[in-house]
């Protein structure tokens, strides 16, 4: 690798060598599994059926017909797909590593599946969306130079420490204004964000196929016993002291976190989301294979 390579081309050549190679093994090009869902075509229409994905169900038909009927679509062998990426303050935060942010998870995600799609000859565009009251739009497009502009673009991003708490909703409606073609829609995020953004989520997910990546660290699961420590909320800057010998905080830390998960994926189901989570303590491999798998049983 050259000395002289800019970052993007840095990134680009790690992950080209350590994660797409290992893929290319692992799923034998079967990259279908990753970016091929429902098609974007319709085809035709038939009555439903148990397990049939109730997204697909054509209600006007249904009224007419007094018996639900699904959309079929054909598969579109160029897929345009978007990233919604949300780049606010507690992003920035993870704990397995110094240099294994959140964010630089999700530098490496956006990169690798923007290298996929495009050797493949699909076009990928992104949402930037950092605290602020409007998002950055990159259009969607082909090539190389596309994924290293969005690598370039992502590491140029500012940090906004001590930010307004995040809100989503901003993100996911900018996402349903800006893409018209019904698209492949990854929303990466950790989803630490104030209420309502499920019904933008709800209607980005009536037109396009959307998958969530939530990005995780473990010690926002679970604290380990290290005794007194000074807690930073990562979204207002906030400090608080807790001493983690105490069994009875511990217990409620993780209840918290619990509840937050049930809330979550709740959230996922009502509006037909595939949701994925992807931690900063795991191989990314790992993570894209397990996606892979959901979307597998999925299309069964």
């Amino acid at each position: 690798m050259s000395s002289l390579a800019s970052a993007p081309e840095r990134i680009l050549q790690r992950l080209d060598w350590h994660v797409i190679r290992r893929l290319d093994g692992l799923l034998q090009g079967d990259y279908r599994t990753l970016f091929y869902g429902q098609g974007v075509d319709l085809a035709d229409l038939r009555e439903y059926q148990p397990g049939d994905d109730v997204r697909y169900i054509d209600w006007n038909i249904t009224a007419r017909m007094d018996a639900p009927y699904v959309r079929q679509y054909t598969e579109d062998r160029e897929i345009t797909a978007w990233f919604l990426l949300d780049l606010s303050p507690s992003v920035d935060f993870g704990t397995a590593d110094a240099e294994r942010q959140k964010r630089t998870v999700l530098i490496d995600f956006v990169t690798t599946l923007a290298r996929l799609l495009t050797r493949h000859g699909n076009r990928v565009g992104a949402v930037f969306y950092g605290n602020r009251p409007e998002s950055r739009t990159i259009p969607a497009r082909g090539g190389r130079v596309q994924v290293l502009r969005l690598v370039k673009d992502l590491l140029e991003q500012p940090r906004r420490p001590n930010a307004p708490l995040t809100d989503l909703a901003p993100l996911l409606e900018g996402g349903r204004q800006s893409i018209k073609r019904r698209s492949l829609v990854f929303i990466i995020s950790d989803f630490i964000s104030v209420p309502g953004w499920e019904r933008p989520m709800n209607l980005l997910a009536r037109r396009h196929e959307v998958l969530a990546v939530r990005l995780v660290d473990p010690r926002e699961v679970e604290l380990p016993d290290v005794g007194p420590l000074i807690m930073e909320d990562a979204e207002t800057g906030e400090q608080l002291y807790v001493d983690t010998h105490d069994r009875g905080f511990r217990r409620r830390f993780t209840a918290a976190a619990e509840q937050r998960e049930a809330t979550l994926q709740a959230a996922f189901r009502r509006s037909g989301v595939d949701a994925v989570s992807i931690s900063t303590d795991e191989d990314l491999v790992r993570g894209i294979l397990r996606m892979a798998a959901r979307r597998r049983a999925r299309r069964r």
